[in-house]
């Protein structure tokens, strides 16, 4: 059960990531707090199956702070791809 904790946490978290982050009109507001969410989960579950006990808190420093550093890189990355698509596809339209 305290691995809602982490997921609780790391969607929260990842609402203000989306606003921190640049280009945020070219993606959903979902989108880095699910990032954020899904690997924060994968990773906990990774640590608990690993042996790391729920007492220790390097499994809530890795579950939390890298679900935000995976959802920042991903969700950076997607916009800035997104970016660059929609600047190729207006030069290609000549708009």
């Amino acid at each position: 059960m305290y691995i809602l904790l982490a997921l609780i946490a790391s969607c929260a978290l990842g609402i203000g990531l989306h606003f921190l982050l640049p280009h945020r009109h070219l993606r959903g507001v979902a989108v880095a707090p699910a990032i954020a969410t899904a690997a924060s989960g994968v990773i906990y579950t990774a640590m608990q199956w690993a042996g790391v006990a729920e007492s220790n808190g390097w499994l809530w420093l890795a579950s939390i702070g890298g679900g935000l550093l995976i959802a920042a890189l991903a969700t950076y990355l997607l916009a800035v791809v997104r970016h660059a698509s929609d600047e190729k596809t207006q030069q290609a339209i000549g708009v």
